[in-house]
């Protein structure tokens, strides 16, 4: 495996950890996402309401196939 590729992994396997564990923490969902939302404007990136739910849906079917396998 290419270096690159490792380190790809590492990072990606970060943010899927950390984002599973916004997800399953024991807030609102409301609470969570608006966390998420201002997470995000922070770094500067802008997200609608419609867009942050995609985000979420998307995370959480990834999550729950992972869980199947």
């Amino acid at each position: 495996m290419k270096p690159l590729h490792v380190i790809l992994a590492v990072i990606s396997g970060a943010v899927a950890g950390a984002a599973i564990g916004l997800l399953f923490a024991p807030e609102k969902g409301s609470d969570t996402r608006c966390k998420i939302a201002q997470l995000l404007k922070d770094k500067g990136i802008k997200l609608r309401g419609d867009k942050l739910n995609e985000l979420v849906d998307e995370i959480t079917e990834q999550v729950e196939s992972d869980a199947k396998a």
